[in-house]
């Protein structure tokens, strides 16, 4: 059985909500703030990565 890789988004802003994006079967909605130093951040229930465009994470 193969697992497939969490998605990676790039965003536009350092605060970013996430659901899950499958409706019922997504999870609580959740705030996540990227941080400058790392220009990314990963939610915490579906593993799903933020980096924020034009962050050295974004190179």
């Amino acid at each position: 059985m193969t697992i497939q890789a969490p998605e990676t988004k790039i965003v536009d802003k350092s605060r970013v909500a996430c659901d899950g994006g499958e409706g019922a079967l997504g999870h609580p909605r959740v705030w996540l703030q990227i941080p400058e130093d790392t220009g990314w951040v990963e939610c915490p229930y579906c593993d799903c990565k933020y980096v924020l465009k034009g962050s050295k994470a974004d190179a």
